[in-house]
């Protein structure tokens, strides 16, 4: 699925499509420990239809950790009881920054009644509000100043905000990477990061390099993985593949993970040219065999 479904998916998600809970029996652990989690996004369509049965889906295939990108207008407690019948537990939840800074309290509250630790923001907001089209280095940094006050809010409230990458955040202006200036921007003592692996890539960035020079702020990951572009010319998003079926090299990027600061990690597969629990099933098996 095309990046711009992606952030328009987040942008729409506020409280309107807010998710979490308990696991009741022990995660499933691989490849460094972690629990295989999922990013919810990946089975949008499904929780639309049906929520309860799709998450039991999920956690029937073995994943034991979601991330919400949205809670489908159902409340904290109809959350938490899906979320157990499922053996999950939610720890996070995305939010577009024009969708996370009006609604902040909003949020907190929900994410305290479902004791879901994290609220990522996947998409940042221009300077000007006017202002369309991409993101310049400056309005990256911009954001996450914003982010430093709401991050402090969460953490007062005991919750831990953090930041999420697409590409855009690897677009370079006078010798400066967005992704750095970020960096540069952000409190550590108030914003982590989730990096997408498959983003950095396919912005220009080196996950491995990255875990490298910034090991104690990247606490999160996401993990996807693309087909071979059949136009190398093209500059457009690759297709999704199953992990392992594609053009992303895991091994290299889990075991500077290892050596690093994560905490979770999720799968998150944006498009299927197979049944997607099909495809998820696949993507587990790949995590669960990994050796690091």
């Amino acid at each position: 699925m095309e990046l711009l479904t992606r952030r328009g998916f987040v942008k729409g998600a506020g409280l309107g499509l807010l998710g979490g809970a308990l696991a009741g029996r022990r995660a499933f652990a691989s490849p460094w420990g972690r629990p295989v989690g999922l990013q919810l996004y990946s089975v949008r369509e499904q929780l639309a239809k049906d929520y309860a049965g799709t998450l039991k889906q999920v956690g029937a295939i073995g994943y034991r950790e979601v991330e919400a990108a949205g809670f489908f207008n159902h409340s904290p407690a109809e959350v938490k009881q899906a979320m157990a019948d499922a053996q999950l537990k939610c720890v996070g939840g995305h939010y577009a920054y024009k969708a996370l800074a009006p609604d902040v309290d909003k949020i907190i509250a929900f994410h305290k009644e479902l004791d879901c630790h994290y609220v990522i923001c996947a998409s940042p907001a221009h300077r000007d509000a006017a202002a369309t089209g991409a993101f310049t280095v400056d309005d990256l940094r911009w954001t996450m100043e914003q982010l430093n006050a709401i991050g402090e809010k969460m953490q007062k409230a005991g919750l831990q905000l953090g930041y999420h990458n697409h590409t855009h955040e690897f677009v370079k202006e006078n010798g400066v990477v967005a992704y750095d200036a970020m960096m540069a921007a952000a409190d550590p003592k108030l914003i982590t990061f989730e990096m997408d692996c498959g983003w950095v890539k396919v912005g220009g960035g080196d996950p491995v390099e990255l875990l490298k020079k910034y090991p104690t702020r990247i606490s999160l990951l996401h993990v996807k993985d693309f087909k071979p572009k059949t136009n190398p010319s093209d500059t457009g998003v690759p297709p999704a593949a199953e992990l392992g079926r594609g053009t992303m090299n895991y091994a290299p990027i889990f075991a500077a993970a290892k050596a690093a600061n994560i905490k979770h990690y999720f799968v998150e597969q944006e498009g299927y040219d197979i049944p997607p629990m099909d495809a998820l099933r696949i993507d587990y098996e790949y995590l669960k065999e990994m050796k690091t």
